[in-house]
């Protein structure tokens, strides 16, 4: 069991939606195990980590 929010979480990544003007086509979804709050981030399919890792820190 965790002890502070954010220690865990689970990623998923919901594709196959219609693309968007921006052109983001994934939504990616990020839950924190202990408090259920979640974030869902639009992006683009075949994103490489190191972006992924630089959206994860600016958003969450």
């Amino acid at each position: 069991m965790p002890e502070w929010k954010w220690d865990s979480i689970a990623m998923d990544f919901v594709g196959g939606l219609p693309r968007t003007a921006k052109g983001n086509e994934v939504i990616w979804v990020i839950v924190d195990r202990l408090t259920k709050s979640a974030h869902f981030i639009a992006i683009k399919t075949g994103m490489l980590v190191p972006k992924l890792a630089e959206i994860y820190i600016e958003q969450v």
